[in-house]
């Protein structure tokens, strides 16, 4: 599909100059762009890269001379970031599902099928279902009895979504991520280790050697307008109440959900977070990759984690964290520095030791 400069530049709502009617048929690097390709030279740093790539049109950094760098055409953008999300969002085709409902997927009779929506090969749709108009289901999903999907979802390959689970509007759902399975629940007749080791922060104490007993979980899932769940997520439903996730919330690939956590509106968390059961995060909070939270706490609006952060105890609103365990991020910062420069400092206190030892002793 091709596109001319001058739709481009509207959907980006940016500025344009040279033959406004030049086509493209997609997107490159600088170096590699065909002439057919749009390059992204956003930044100064890129120039190098549009002399060895062909591309005739270009995204440019604000003053750069588009002429002297040989071009055709090209765009302004303030902010070349923002300016992907829109560029990406006219180019992307989206995913390859035929209107209408394949021949080959198993629909309950109760389940209620909006209208436009496209349903791939093998999907498998249970009692009393319900999918929103313009929903597109990929091959091989899987939507448990009494689900409501919401308009305009995205459900892409192999996603199981379990029973009652209930998505707002334009929920997208990348290859094999999980919504809605049981929670990791279980307890033991008598006190645990485990349940001693929480009050003494160490001591076992004399618990007994026991089995697990499952606690079942008899809630769901909601998830809120505009949410994504990126690919391989396991979110669990609540034991009781419902595992929650706020709208506009982002969930990048391999993060796990815990039963009964709760999620505000507008989070980003980030590849292999894991969040612990019943914990809660506020509004527009940002965990990094590999980010733990411990169950059962609170995490206020607004908190950015960096990578690897451990949150173990309750986090105030606006507050910056890293490390293991979480501390505000310039502390990190100051103890790093400081355990560098532990060998040297040992090494003066030896040869200080050293010194003193070889002064002569006073009578």
């Amino acid at each position: 599909m091709a596109f001319s400069i001058s739709e481009i530049c509207t959907a980006l709502g940016a500025e344009g100059v040279g033959d406004l009617s030049l086509t493209v048929s997609g997107a490159s690097e600088p170096a590699l762009a065909t002439a057919d390709q749009l390059a992204l030279a956003m930044d100064p740093k890129y120039q190098g890269g549009l002399a060895e790539g062909a591309a005739r049109a270009a995204i440019l950094w604000p003053g750069a001379d588009w002429q002297a760098l040989g071009l055709a055409a090209a765009i302004f953008v303030p902010r070349p970031r923002y300016a992907m999300s829109g560029l990406t969002n006219l180019m992307d085709q989206g995913p390859d599902i035929d209107p209408g409902i394949h021949a080959s997927a198993v629909i309950d009779a109760s389940a209620i099928i909006g209208v436009g929506a496209a349903i791939g090969p093998f999907v498998v749709i249970g009692a009393g279902v319900k999918i929103g108009q313009n929903a597109r289901i990929a091959a091989h999903v899987s939507i448990s009895k009494g689900a409501k999907i919401g308009a305009n979802a995205m459900i892409l390959q192999g996603v199981h979504i379990g029973a009652r689970v209930e998505t707002g509007d334009n929920f997208i759902a990348q290859p094999g991520a999980v919504v809605g399975s049981d929670g990791f629940s279980f307890v033991t007749p008598e006190k645990s280790g485990v349940e001693n080791v929480r009050q003494t922060l160490g001591d076992q104490g004399a618990a007994l050697a026991q089995s697990w007993t499952r606690i079942h979980s008899l809630g769901a899932v909601s998830i809120g307008d505009n949410v994504e769940i990126g690919a391989s997520c396991a979110i669990d439903r609540g034991t009781i109440r419902n595992t929650e996730i706020g709208r506009g919330t982002k969930l990048d690939n391999l993060v796990h959900v815990g039963h009964n956590v709760s999620i505000g509106e507008d989070c980003l968390i980030c590849g292999q977070v894991g969040i612990a059961g019943s914990a809660r995060i506020g509004n527009r909070v940002v965990l990094a990759g590999q980010c733990g939270v411990n169950d059962n706490i609170f995490i206020g609006d607004d908190v950015i984690a960096g990578g690897a952060t451990k949150i173990f105890t309750n986090a105030p609103k606006g507050r910056v964290l890293l490390g293991y365990p979480a501390v505000k991020m310039e502390n990190h910062v100051e103890s790093y520095k400081a355990l560098r420069r532990l060998p040297r400092l040992f090494k003066q206190v030896a040869e200080l030791q050293k010194a003193i030892l070889k002064q002569p002793k006073n009578d």
